[in-house]
């Protein structure tokens, strides 16, 4: 893990900002959702790429009844169903 030096207090409701800096580098927008997670005692942000539901591939997704499917899994429901 790679250390910025960058120090920022939580304020009353929680919060931390994320340096702009950073959010450049990481290519991370307004509204961009952040996936949470801990590991040992670190909390670990990361941009949250959509998955499919079945498989957690990241590439060729259609969103199916809210839910994202890849082609691949989308192929094996249809045969299933024949």
């Amino acid at each position: 893990m790679k250390s910025t030096g960058i120090i920022r207090k939580v304020d009353e409701l929680g919060r931390i900002v994320l340096p702009i800096e950073l959010r450049r580098m990481l290519e991370i927008e307004e509204h961009d959702p952040l996936e949470i997670a801990v590991e040992d005692e670190r909390i670990i942000l990361r941009k949250h790429l959509p998955a499919c539901v079945f498989c957690g591939a990241a590439e060729d997704l259609i969103e199916y009844r809210g839910k994202r499917v890849c082609g691949r899994c989308l192929q094996a429901l249809n045969e299933e169903n024949e």
